[in-house]
């Protein structure tokens, strides 16, 4: 009887001195689990599916801790929708339409922090370097591919063609597109005389550029730019370096404004941290893989990015490596 009452003092020491050793594996293995977070890109063949996923995948090598989905949406407009609803944790948002949200214009202000600029997306027209348009005003009266609805580019779109006295719907044949990658077939294939983009090394772009015909682009004249940021002043000059597109041999001078990487203003410090030391991190990487990746830094961030707007998490990680001073 006494045996058997030490076997179970023993079985009870046993089991408590192992406890610790038992809870800190549990609590180990529970810490090694990848935080996941959703990233919302666009339609396929756009600028911004292409530049989510590669995001996505320099964060997930430079963090192992973080694991980043990339998502198929519809662009900025329902990103917008879908952090605000909290179906997705980050978004990339074109400049305008992240302006009008974070400002409330025409809406109620958006409660959406910055993680990181993208890239500067200045706005033009591309057609086949053979077609006879040469300016804004030869394409007028004329099919021409504006983006897909719920692209910010196209808010970009309507801005500049404001401050020439035009209108996508009146002054052109509009043609809106299902998918982003729709665009520069048309155009290959005649169909449309021109497609309407932004950025540095954006796809639909490329695609004609590298096409059969090559490319020429059609940005506001000097003077049209001049007219542009007369009435609409929160619009930014702009360069697409030579070089960029093939064929282009000069830079090409526009206007427009950064696209930027946005969170849930609930998105926890910590996270967030984590995601703008991934992508400082990971920064040469996406440099090396994109065009456009060389402008998607913790400098350009803090340069063009107010404090109040960056989301608390981020703002400590840069003043960390010292890019703010408080």
């Amino acid at each position: 009887m006494q045996l058997s009452y030490l076997r179970i003092i023993c079985r009870v020491i046993i089991s408590v001195c192992l406890l610790p050793i038992i809870l800190w594996n549990f609590t180990a293995v529970a810490d090694s689990t990848p935080t996941k977070v959703t990233l919302g890109t666009a339609t396929k063949g756009g600028g911004f599916q292409l530049f989510g996923q590669n995001l996505a995948e320099v964060i997930n090598a430079a963090d192992p801790t973080l694991q980043i989905e990339a998502i198929a949406t519809r662009g900025s407009k329902q990103n917008l929708l879908f952090l605000e609803e909290g179906k997705i944790d980050i978004g990339l948002v074109e400049g305008n339409a992240a302006r009008q949200a974070l400002d409330g214009i025409g809406r109620p202000a958006a409660n959406l922090k910055v993680l990181s600029v993208m890239y500067p997306n200045p706005g033009m027209f591309v057609v086949l370097a053979n077609s006879p348009y040469k300016s804004i005003d030869d394409l007028k009266g004329h099919p021409v591919a504006f983006g897909t609805r719920a692209s910010g580019l196209r808010i970009l779109a309507g801005d500049v063609l404001d401050g020439l006295g035009l209108l996508p719907d009146q002054d052109f044949k509009q043609v809106i597109l299902d998918n982003a990658a729709d665009g520069p077939r048309l155009v290959l294939e005649k169909e449309v005389v021109a497609l309407w983009g932004a950025g540095i090394g954006w796809p639909g772009f490329v695609k004609v550029a590298n096409g059969p015909a090559s490319a020429r682009f059609i940005a506001p004249s000097p003077e049209q730019i001049q007219k542009i940021l007369s009435r609409h002043p929160h619009l930014k000059p702009m360069t697409v370096p030579a070089g960029t597109y093939q064929g282009q041999e000069a830079d090409i001078n526009s206007v427009g404004l950064w696209s930027l990487i946005l969170v849930r203003s609930d998105l926890p410090d910590e996270v967030v941290y984590r995601l703008a030391r991934a992508i400082h991190k990971g920064g040469s990487t996406l440099a090396n893989r994109l065009k456009q990746g060389v402008y998607t830094t913790a400098q350009n961030t803090v340069e063009q990015v107010p404090d109040s707007r960056l989301h608390p998490g981020a703002a400590t990680y840069y003043r960390k490596i010292g890019m703010r001073n408080n």
